[in-house]
């Protein structure tokens, strides 16, 4: 009987898995015919039914009543991941939650196999949580127990740009330095790493790999920028209020502006607190727009607007971002510029990071050949231009961005589960990739 390893891909905004069949690697149709799927969850209000995926996404924007999650994985290592949630109601822990997306991409992919998967390599990022190891370490170790619990075995773990390495290194000619750069939905990854067609098989790449680095900031952080930027002005973000003129709280707009952060808005105290300020503000009709959207419980909405011009403008000038769910007629012309400036901050501290990682390595900037990019924040406009100034004479590899991790993290389990390997008996590894 046909031995089957697969690598799952469970990232900040979009997932997917890839099995390992006696060899041969092929990506998992998880939402319809497409091999990837949005992070998105959404409970339907009436039944709790789970929704997943594009499905989610449209039940959502559809109005229809239930709760919806989406960057679920940013909660892993943090003080959130033990509190839960309230779904329709109901406690829910986010262990529950994510095991319920997983299990669906395995099933999906133990459908294609024909038997149950007992072993996968998890993409991880270099760093769940910047600066903080115990956290980090208790990241892992969550994602591990989710993985056991939907019925994996054996469970290793590989860095998400030395997955993404993998997957291109079968179209390198001859030996090549690489950077990779990994820029996903919250975090942002790089690996320098010598790549070769020749070395797909060997079996320890540690002298391969020169440098890891990461840092906690990703697109969903470039929507929040945006968001703050140039849409929360006109619901009376940086507004003022009463005899002082002093300036309305802040915390909301944030949290609005955050992914993992909106469900968290919708409580009778905020709302009655937004209520009583709008009645001293200087700017009632943009103030006021803040307490409709979360009266309605819109900011997943507005959020999606913000990224939808994110999108819109890695290859656009101008977009408009129509708000018309708060108001008729409500759009905001946004330009590329605005953009720009938003995550420039941001953009900063990806590069420094990347510079680290070229450091870290020992070689310089001059001696990379090839930057491997991946993940669907490096369509941003400002993000390539940043790393062809660093790296003006390497070649640019950025096929497959949503789905090269989970190709590179099925190539990592046929190398550490392959038929020829010797599994522990109805155990689990669970590796910290230290073994890389």
């Amino acid at each position: 009987m046909t031995t089957y390893s697969c690598g799952i891909d469970f990232g900040t905004s979009n997932s997917s898995i890839a099995i390992d069949k006696a060899g041969e690697i092929s990506l998992v149709a998880v939402d319809n015919d497409s091999v990837t799927v949005p992070s998105a969850i959404f409970f339907q209000q009436h039944s709790n039914k789970a929704f997943y995926g594009r499905q989610a996404i449209e039940l959502f924007l559809h109005r229809e009543p239930g709760r919806f999650m989406r960057s679920l994985k940013r909660v892993l290592g943090t003080s959130v991941m033990k509190q839960g949630t309230l779904v329709n109601g109901t406690a829910m822990s986010f262990s529950t939650i994510i095991a319920g997306f997983l299990r669906e991409l395995k099933q999906k992919a133990d459908a294609l196999a024909g038997q149950e998967i007992s072993s996968v390599v998890m993409g991880r990022p270099v760093h769940f949580v910047d600066n903080d190891p115990l956290a980090d370490g208790r990241a892992q170790a969550e994602l591990a127990a989710i993985a056991q619990r939907i019925g994996f075995k054996h469970v290793d773990f590989q860095f998400e740009p030395i997955a993404a390495a993998f997957a291109h290194e079968r179209m390198v000619r001859g030996e090549k330095l690489a950077i990779v750069v990994d820029l996903g939905g919250g975090t942002s990854d790089f690996t320098v790493i010598r790549l070769s067609d020749q070395f797909t098989h060997k079996p320890d790449r540690s002298s391969d790999i020169l440098a890891n680095t990461g840092v906690r900031i990703g697109g969903n952080d470039f929507d929040k920028a945006l968001s703050l930027s140039a849409i929360m002005p006109e619901l009376g973000f940086r507004s003022t209020y009463g005899d002082k003129h002093l300036e309305v709280p802040l915390k909301p707009y944030h949290d609005l502006a955050e992914w993992s952060k909106v469900n968290f808005l919708y409580t009778a105290k905020l709302i009655s607190q937004i209520r009583q300020l709008l009645y001293q503000s200087h700017d009632k009709t943009r103030f006021g727009r803040l307490l409709q959207v979360l009266e309605e419980e819109t900011g997943h909405t507005l959020l999606a607007a913000a990224e939808g011009a994110k999108i819109a403008l890695t290859s656009q000038p101008v977009h408009t971002a129509v708000l018309d769910f708060i108001e008729p007629g409500f759009a905001i012309p946004i330009l590329r510029s605005t953009f720009d400036e938003a995550i420039q901050a941001d953009v900063a501290n990806i590069s420094a990071s990347a510079q680290q990682c070229i450091r870290e390595a020992g070689v310089s900037n001059d001696a990379i050949e090839l930057v491997i990019l991946t993940g669907g924040s490096t369509e941003v406009q400002s993000v390539q231009a940043e790393f062809r100034r660093l790296f003006p004479q390497a070649a640019i590899a950025d096929n497959n961005k949503l789905s090269s991790v989970g190709l590179g993290l099925a190539y990592d389990s046929r190398n550490k589960f392959g038929e020829k390997k010797k599994l522990p008996y109805a155990s689990t590894a669970v590796s910290n990739c230290s073994s890389m």
